[in-house]
């Protein structure tokens, strides 16, 4: 038995004994605090062990502790046709449509890059597009091409009320990553919900706004313009903790209602956009990687020509999309 638990209920504390006491309380506090350090930082090491692995599909959307929105008495049911953990060897054109043109759309890409099939394929359990200079330039309806990116575009709708999300790193080139939603054609209302927009590398000749496109999280609600209607535009940004193409990030929107859309990065609710038209159409997924005129490549190709090509690879490790259901 130690002296502390010798001592007497009412007896007075000598000096040492008191510094003995003290001592031992403050090593008791120490350890406490050390161990609630631990915890802390063991969940924040699950949570970024599960961005950086596969996993088979979960039973709802990716939160962090504390994050989950799920409302009282619902619980998630996935969308199987909108998603993917891109297990296979090849994409499942069941549920992805890879041509630039077809079924309904008819957009090749924004001059200089082109949207080829091609460039799109699974790779070590990820859907991934490599980008890269053309074997030739090619011009189509008058525009001249010089790179290569791709578009995927999902064969169902998504519909108000549903949850979509990525696991996504950038390409580390001056084209983009993205992962967003359409509406078909309508002149009436045609709807654009980017849910992430970024590009890897911020060209030297980039308009002075783009500064910093190369690590952000970024969306816009866009109501396009067309021949019935003029365009509107919504968006909202938040700078993450490193670049795009430096990690994989889980990036989220959940189509709330007609009046609000939520955005989350990595399991974390960042802000929300309330667009000023009812976004109540159904939307199809897009995954577009592209130039961009603000952005443009260097006339030398910068790093769309000379990145090695793993840093010139987008990479999808996952797309999973959600709908609520009264919770059994």
């Amino acid at each position: 038995m130690d002296n502390i638990t010798q001592l007497h209920e009412n007896e007075p504390l000598s000096h040492k004994q008191g510094k003995l006491l003290f001592n031992t309380f403050s090593i008791a506090v120490i350890v406490c605090l050390i161990g609630c350090a631990s915890r802390a930082e063991e969940m924040e090491i699950q949570a970024k062990e599960e961005l950086t692995t596969n996993s088979p599909m979960p039973v709802g959307p990716y939160f962090q502790p504390g994050q989950d929105i799920t409302p009282d008495g619902k619980e998630w049911e996935a969308i199987n046709n909108m998603s993917d953990e891109f297990s296979s060897t090849t994409i499942d054109t069941a549920k992805w449509h890879l041509e630039p043109v077809g079924n309904g759309w008819n957009w090749i890409g924004r001059a200089p890059g082109l949207f080829q099939p091609e460039n799109v394929s699974i790779e070590d359990g990820k859907m991934t597009v490599t980008v890269g200079v053309l074997d030739q330039p090619q011009t189509i309806n008058g525009q001249t091409f010089l790179y290569k990116g791709a578009i995927i575009r999902s064969k169902n709708p998504g519909q108000v009320g549903w949850y979509y999300e990525t696991k996504m790193k950038a390409n580390k080139t001056e084209m983009s990553s993205t992962f967003w939603l359409m509406t078909k054609y309508d002149c009436g209302k045609k709807l654009e919900l980017d849910i992430q927009e970024c590009v890897g590398v911020v060209s030297p000749d980039a308009d002075a706004w783009a500064s910093g496109w190369d690590r952000i999280f970024h969306s816009n609600c866009i109501h396009r313009e067309t021949a019935c209607v003029d365009k509107l535009q919504l968006q909202n940004s938040f700078k993450p903790d490193t670049e795009n193409h430096k990690r994989y990030f889980v990036y989220a929107a959940w189509w709330k209602s007609k009046d609000e859309i939520q955005f989350f990065l990595d399991g974390k609710y960042i802000y929300s956009i309330y667009p000023e038209v009812d976004w109540d159409m159904p939307a199809y997924l897009q995954m577009a990687i592209e130039t961009y005129d603000w952005n443009p490549v260097p006339s030398d190709g910068g790093a769309v020509a000379s990145a090695v090509v793993s840093d010139r690879k987008t990479q999808y490790e996952w797309i999973r999309t959600w709908k609520l259901k009264e919770a059994l």
